[in-house]
């Protein structure tokens, strides 16, 4: 019986390092998109959206049959509970990347707001925050984990700064009221996939450490080498 559990395991870690590398591609798919106004790769992301939707429903069938013909304690028990939270997460991710591509075209004359305003900033560290959160999991880093958690306030900044400039470009320009409305739809669904990042490194810290630490803020020592922008 623990054989078979060892092995459900570790089928188990696999699956969930596919579909988050499945998942980070959609994101980095979808940012390439909306910054090049490229219809082909968002029509892509949206396609592939299926496969991540398979992957979480095959993840969860394993988890209940390994709670169904096992008794898991200890650290397999975490790492099932975790890996349930984890495909959650993944899942969700994987639709804000199908939401930001979703109406690209409304933004078709507007791309060039993106960099303008500070967006691309925000991406890239979107970017790292995902990597970082999947990487932690993998390598089981907590430490990494904590610097996800740390860094998902910087994102809250960005949130809250970028969406004023889009609104003034909206006041100053009535026809792209759309377009500012889409933006500003992007900007919050890059801050979603930062907060389901952070979720994935709170699982890793509970796995690592035993501890629970949701809706706990800690120090934001990153401060100290990212600044967002206070102007953006």
């Amino acid at each position: 019986m623990y054989h078979y559990l060892e092995e459900s395991i570790d089928k188990l870690r696999t699956k969930i390092i596919k579909m988050g590398s499945l998942v980070e591609e959609q994101i980095n798919f979808a940012i390439k998109a909306i910054f090049e106004g490229n219809n082909e790769i968002a029509n892509l992301v949206i396609e592939r959206d299926e496969k991540v939707d398979k992957y979480e429903v095959k993840i969860d069938k394993l988890c209940q049959r390994i709670f169904a013909l096992t008794q898991p304690v200890a650290v397999d028990l975490r790492l099932i509970m975790s890996a349930l939270s984890i495909n959650n997460n993944l899942e969700r991710m994987g639709d804000c990347a199908v939401n930001i591509v979703m109406d690209i075209d409304k933004i078709k004359n507007y791309t060039y707001l993106l960099p303008k305003i500070g967006v691309d900033k925000m991406a890239d560290l979107v970017k790292l925050n995902v990597k970082n959160g999947l990487d932690s999991f993998i390598n089981n880093d907590d430490v990494l984990a904590h610097e996800v958690i740390i860094s998902d306030d910087i994102i809250d900044k960005y949130n809250r700064e970028l969406i004023k400039p889009v609104i003034a470009e909206m006041r100053n320009n009535k026809d792209m009221i759309e377009a500012g409305i889409y933006i500003v739809d992007i900007i919050r669904n890059f801050e979603r996939l930062s907060d389901h990042s952070t979720n994935i490194a709170e699982e890793v810290v509970f796995l690592s450490e035993s501890k629970i630490i949701k809706h706990k803020k800690e120090s934001n020592d990153l401060e100290d080498y990212i600044n967002p922008p206070d102007n953006p």
